[in-house]
């Protein structure tokens, strides 16, 4: 296997500089890292399954661009979840070190992607709001699903692109640069950049919601002094408002989970990071798999649309199970009836 220079643990491993970064010590750091990844990932998977299904399933909610891009969210964060959970389960837990360069650089790009196009789509749908919320007239000639699909494609190609440049070259062990003390042959540099991208987009999410926030209050006021001219436009614009209060909680979580993660990272491009706080960042990153996780419940809360179709999935799934037990009675109540005839 490939190996490079690891600047603050070179003089400890001085051979396969994977088994630098693994850093849990003791079994129980061990299992503790398999239960949380093993919990988080699961339900991650299966509530963003569902969130997908409810908007996919339903004609009337797939056609709104709003939960499209909410279903690109969730389609990230299913595939963040598989690809992290494995990775890390397999390199901190059960210390695989059988693969080469390319393959782990592989896997870590899937899980940049991910995690970059989840952001990405929060970005795109505060972009959404704020038109809906500041142009209502003018909406749905803005915000076609043609439109709303080209951005998409252009998202996950732009996330896939950044995300794999360790693996098509920029990584250190190519340039015989300096290598991060976080990720095994990633470059310094290359996660600077990385950084900077992930922060312009929290910063431009922040940005939008600020001002979707501010229109929002606008639209409340009005109405609150507009009672009597309560219509299908003011309907609309309490649904608008009601969604983007909803993906300020999502954006408030993913800024909880995800700040610890992003200052270690920030912090070990400026200053050598000790044993320690390697392992308090292996923690932190279960993390955001707990912000994935989270997400889909908070779209069930707050959407009415999510919430009544998922009600309806419900409702179907008990009338099914109920006539499935019914049924075997109805048969042998019939086959009593023709044995007495």
């Amino acid at each position: 296997m490939d190996t490079c220079r690891t600047p603050a643990n070179a003089s400890k491993c001085s051979g396969n500089t994977m088994e630098c970064f693994m850093v849990l010590s003791t079994q129980a750091q061990k299992i503790t890292i398999g239960i949380l990844c093993g919990l988080f990932g699961t339900m991650c998977v299966f509530e963003n399954s569902l969130v997908l299904y409810l908007i996919f399933s339903s004609p009337g909610i797939r056609k709104k661009p709003s939960y499209l891009f909410i279903g690109s969210l969730a389609l990230a964060d299913i595939l963040a979840s598989i690809i992290f959970v494995c990775s890390l389960v397999n390199f901190h837990v059960f210390n695989e070190v059988g693969f080469s360069k390319e393959v782990f650089l592989l896997q870590l790009g899937g899980v940049n992607t991910s995690f970059s196009a989840s952001l990405s789509s929060l970005l795109l749908t505060a972009l959404d709001r704020y038109i809906s919320i500041s142009r209502p007239s003018e909406y749905k000639l803005l915000m076609t699903r043609k439109r709303a699909w080209t951005a998409l494609g252009v998202l996950w190609v732009t996330c896939a692109t950044i995300a794999c440049l360790p693996l098509l070259g920029w990584n250190c062990c190519v340039l015989d640069s300096s290598c991060s003390e976080l990720f095994p042959f990633v470059d310094d540099n290359y996660l600077s950049g990385w950084l900077c991208f992930i922060v312009v987009l929290l910063g431009c999410i922040i940005y939008a919601y600020a001002h979707v926030l501010w229109r929002a209050r606008q639209h409340v006021a009005y109405m609150e002094k507009h009672q009597a001219q309560v219509g299908k436009q003011n309907t609309r614009m309490r649904m608008d408002v009601m969604l983007a209060k909803t993906l300020v909680m999502v954006l408030a979580v993913l800024v909880l989970c995800w700040s610890p993660v992003l200052v270690l990272m920030i912090y070990s491009i400026f200053s050598r990071l000790s044993d320690h706080l390697r392992k308090v960042f292996a923690f932190c990153s279960t993390l955001c798999l707990l912000n994935s996780m989270v997400n889909p419940i908070i779209y069930a809360l707050r959407s009415k649309e999510l919430f009544s179709s998922l009600r309806r999935v419900f409702s179907h799934f008990r009338r099914q199970l109920k006539a499935a037990e019914e049924s075997p009675e109805a048969e042998s109540t019939h086959k009593s009836s023709a044995i007495e005839t």
